[in-house]
């Protein structure tokens, strides 16, 4: 059997870290919201002698192995689910932009979890997929609802917002990408250090981690200088701007007219 997943992009409208946890995440309070940038998975899952797992894309950034989340997701619904052997293909249409801030690694293995789900008639209710995404991170149990979201602790307790509905546009330097991991560093370090950044104070910022983050690329302070009141998604490196388009930049991707959405992942119609 064969089924094609849509797994939207989000983007954080603000983003509050609020300290490290024992087991070495931070809790935050962010507002986070599915937009209409699109990664595409094709599942195909036939029963077989022993266990095979393929991932394939269109994408060079990526790893296509054991290392992917994508990977990590059918591993963790085998074992949850005690599934017989299958040989279990499945392929990326990666449009997200990698280490951009937009969940789409995320979003990537919640929907892996949900086509998955449905190619095997929902063996898994809706809490123990919630269980099985927040092993895998902390984004994939926002992707996995959408909409607007309250995300709070490690970014997997969600609480519903009124959705609103409204166009954006987004930008991200081509050859800039920051981990999650770069990011929440620098801001435990910056934040010790008593640091200033050149744009304002930390409560100035919509997102913690760009303040923490902005000073270190010279690509982010272009971008803020030409566009004061747009706004770093997640970690970077990727800025948003509400009801305003980017012009054309050399070097910068950009995604104009896109739109807030009220769903998560789901099968493609």
């Amino acid at each position: 059997m064969t089924i094609k997943i849509k797994c939207p992009a989000k983007i954080n409208l603000t983003l509050k870290v609020l300290g490290r946890r024992p087991d070495g995440f931070h809790n935050i309070e962010s507002i986070m919201q599915t937009i209409s940038l699109y990664d595409y998975l094709t599942v195909s899952a036939d029963a077989a002698e022993k266990f095979e797992i393929n991932l394939s894309g269109n994408s060079k950034e990526i790893p296509y192995d054991e290392t992917n989340l994508v990977y990590k997701a059918v591993m963790l619904f085998i074992e949850r689910t005690n599934l017989t052997p299958h040989k279990i293909d499945i392929y990326i249409e990666k449009n997200i932009p990698v280490s951009a801030g937009l969940a789409g690694g995320s979003t990537d293995a919640a929907g892996t979890l949900y086509g998955l789900n449905k190619i095997f008639n929902e063996p898994l209710s809706k809490p123990e997929l919630h269980s099985i995404c927040a092993k895998l991170g902390s984004d994939l149990n926002f992707c996995l609802e959408g909409g607007r979201q309250m995300a709070s602790e490690r970014g997997e307790i969600l609480k519903p917002l009124e959705f609103e509905k409204f166009s954006l546009s987004l930008i991200k330097p081509e050859n800039l990408g920051i981990s999650a991991k770069e990011a929440y560093t620098k801001f435990s370090d910056k934040l010790n250090k008593g640091f200033e950044s050149t744009f304002g104070k930390r409560e100035d910022f919509q997102n913690d981690l760009e303040w923490a983050l902005i000073d270190d690329y010279e690509e982010l302070k272009a971008l803020k200088k030409l566009y004061p009141e747009a706004v770093m998604s997640g970690s970077g490196s990727s800025y948003f701007s509400v009801n305003k388009e980017f012009t054309p930049i050399e070097n910068y991707w950009i995604a104009n007219n896109l739109q807030s959405i009220a769903q998560g992942v789901c099968v493609l119609d």
